[in-house]
């Protein structure tokens, strides 16, 4: 009974998980700010081209 008590009551397992999360959501952020960066880039090259050509 001392160890379901124990198991029950130790933090330590959530807070690796909650850090877990925060971390998957930034990748989330940062891969989609680089992927719109890079659609805006492209398109800044792409005129950039043409009006050298």
């Amino acid at each position: 009974m001392k160890t379901v008590k124990r198991f029950l009551l130790d933090q330590s397992g959530a807070t690796s998980i909650e850090y877990a999360l925060i971390a998957a959501g930034l990748s989330i952020v940062i891969l989609v700010a680089v992927n719109n960066l890079g659609s805006a880039l492209s398109s800044k090259y792409e005129v950039i081209r043409t009006s050298v050509q």
